[in-house]
Parts: C-alpha cells; sequence; structure tokens
C-alpha cells in the first residue's frame, strides 16, 4: 500500500510538472512573438553606404559610375566604416600626424590628398615594419630609402623619422608624375612599382589605372585613399562620432643637436629627464642603445614633462570636421 501511494504521489508531481512546463513554454512562445513584432532582431543596423557618381582626387573628378569603379569605391568605403576601431584610430592618430605631414607635402609641390596614402600604408603607426621589410608612416623600403639619401644602418634608420620619410615620400612622388602626369597612377605605383604600372599599362593598351587588371592588392589601393579621404572628411555622415578630447594630442618638443657619439641612449634619457622609452617613441630611427654619429650631426627630440600627460583634455583639434564640439 505503502509502495502504491508513493508511487501515485510521484506521477502526480511528474504530471504537475509537465503541466506547468507547457503553460510556462506557451507564455514564453506567446512573449517571444510579441517581442519579434516589436524589436528588430539584432541589437543594432547595418546599411549600405551610399555611393556618390564621382569623388575629387587631387583635384580631379574621379567618375565612379561604371561598374568596376563604383563596387570598387564601395567595397573600400563599407569596409572602413565597418572596421570601426581602426578606423576611428586613424583620425585619432592624424590629429598628432598630419600637422607634420601637410607642410611637407606643400611644400614639394604634391596634393594634400597624398596624406591619406601614409594613412593605408602605415594605419600612421609610426613604428610600422612589414613582412617584406618596408618601414615607418610610409612604409619605405630600404633600397628606395637609400636611392634617395636616408640612412638604412644597424643604429639609425631615418625611414622612422617622420619628416626626412615624408620628403623622401614626395621625391618619388614627383618623380612618378613627371612619368604619367597623373596623381592616380603615381598613387597606384607606389604599391606596384613604377616599372609594373608602366609595363601594364603597355600591355593592356590601358590609359588609365582603373583601366587595368592588376594583383588585388593594388588593384584596391587607390579606391582605399579616396574611401579613406570620403571619411575623413564627412565622419560624422559615416557614424564616426568623435570629441576634442578623443583626439590624440600634439606633443610638443625640443631638439637637441648631436655631433659627437653617445656610448649610452639611457644615460643620455636620463640626463634630459625623460625616459629611455620616451626617448625612443619620440627618436624612432634611433634603432640601438648607442648612436655612433661618424661625423654626422642629428637633431634628437625631447619631449616637455608637461606634454606628456593628459590632466587635461586634449583642445588640438586638426581639423574640425572631426569632431561634433
Amino acid at each position: 500500500m505503502c509502495r502504491m501511494n508513493r508511487l501515485q504521489k510521484i506521477v502526480g508531481l511528474v504530471v504537475s510538472g509537465i503541466i506547468c512546463l507547457t503553460a510556462c513554454l506557451s507564455l514564453g512562445s506567446s512573449d517571444s512573438e510579441k517581442a519579434k513584432k516589436e524589436k528588430p532582431l539584432v541589437a543594432s543596423m547595418t546599411s549600405s553606404p551610399e555611393i556618390p557618381d564621382e569623388v575629387i582626387f587631387c583635384g580631379e573628378k574621379i567618375d565612379l559610375t561604371r561598374y568596376n569603379m563604383h563596387e570598387g569605391f564601395d567595397r573600400e568605403l563599407t569596409s572602413f566604416i565597418y572596421f570601426h576601431s581602426t578606423t576611428m584610430l586613424h583620425f585619432k592618430r592624424a590629429n598628432r600626424y598630419f600637422s607634420v605631414i601637410e607642410p611637407i607635402l606643400k611644400a614639394n609641390g604634391v596634393p594634400d590628398d597624398f596624406k591619406y596614402l601614409a594613412v593605408i600604408e602605415s594605419n600612421l603607426d609610426v613604428r610600422a615594419l612589414s613582412g617584406a621589410n618596408a618601414a615607418g608612416i610610409w612604409q619605405i623600403m630600404p633600397a628606395t630609402a637609400k636611392q634617395y639619401g636616408l640612412t638604412v644602418e644597424k643604429e639609425v634608420d631615418e625611414r622612422y623619422n617622420i619628416e626626412k620619410a615624408t620628403e623622401v615620400a614626395c621625391k618619388y612622388f614627383n618623380s612618378a608624375y613627371k612619368k604619367y602626369g597623373n596623381w592616380a597612377a603615381v598613387a597606384a605605383s607606389y604599391n606596384a612599382g613604377m616599372g609594373r604600372i608602366s609595363g601594364e599599362l603597355s600591355k593592356q593598351n590601358a590609359e588609365t589605372t582603373f583601366d587595368l587588371w592588376l594583383v588585388e592588392e593594388t588593384s584596391r589601393y587607390v579606391y582605399r585613399i579616396m574611401a579613406i579621404k570620403q571619411i575623413f572628411e564627412n565622419p560624422y555622415k559615416y557614424g564616426f562620432v568623435l570629441k576634442a578630447e578623443n583626439l590624440y594630442k600634439p606633443i610638443e618638443c625640443k631638439e637637441v643637436e648631436v655631433s659627437s657619439n653617445i656610448e649610452d641612449l639611457a644615460a643620455f634619457a636620463a640626463e634630459h629627464n625623460v625616459t629611455y622609452a620616451d626617448l625612443k617613441q619620440f627618436n624612432l630611427w634611433l634603432r640601438d642603445r648607442k648612436l655612433t654619429t661618424a661625423g654626422k650631426t642629428y637633431k634628437i627630440l625631447i619631449p616637455k614633462e608637461s606634454e606628456l600627460y593628459y590632466k587635461k583634455p586634449n583642445t588640438k583639434v586638426h581639423d574640425s570636421r572631426w569632431v561634433i564640439d
């Protein structure tokens, strides 16, 4: 009898549980259907950007209505818009480095739009080094650097000196422009080399680099430059909302001329009241722990102590279009 009573109780509990579970599932299903009707299925909206019929690059109108032009630009614009973290970082770094690059481009007669080529080459990462050993903001190869007069040695690598590297990049741009008479072709040749671009223009009987069949990296290259320019000039339109305090501030430095050997750069840094890390960060061209001048005079940047802290929000904005305040 006792066993039978226990069994009946267990069966009763199981049946009750099933009834409750069925009721809960019914209610849950009802709530789920209601949620679907009232809210979207995802937390954010993803939409395709509007592609303009034309853009201006280096003062020239670039028609984007042809299928390959439209789709090439669309790919890069969409990529930058939805690769939020890296694109946001471009703005922050540009606030520090565009003020260095722009005057040098202007002094050398190179269109201002070529600063965006530096963005594409290195993400404005001053320490950038590719697998092919291209270095610095402009990703200059060792042979090219030496060809244009930069020192590339164990202790000194001037590809990491932003001012000197920009001067070299300008020399290349002007040399290529004399050859092509077209800035888009100059930009493409920076990626592929003048020999490749000239050879393909001839072999494919093409008039512009936009009509060439090239390796994917080079085919995308100029579109990437034009697309990042579009975003830099219209950040809010493409969803990038920044304030002045979000941008990396330019850090003021004093110059110290050195014409004699420095046996210990850490000791040299201490003498100037900066850390060895800060000395290297602001003088990335110093590649060793010592400096042998060999009769040359070098300018070493020493960051000012007061400039090294964000005790107050950054107020220096290179381009007012980048911020909402």
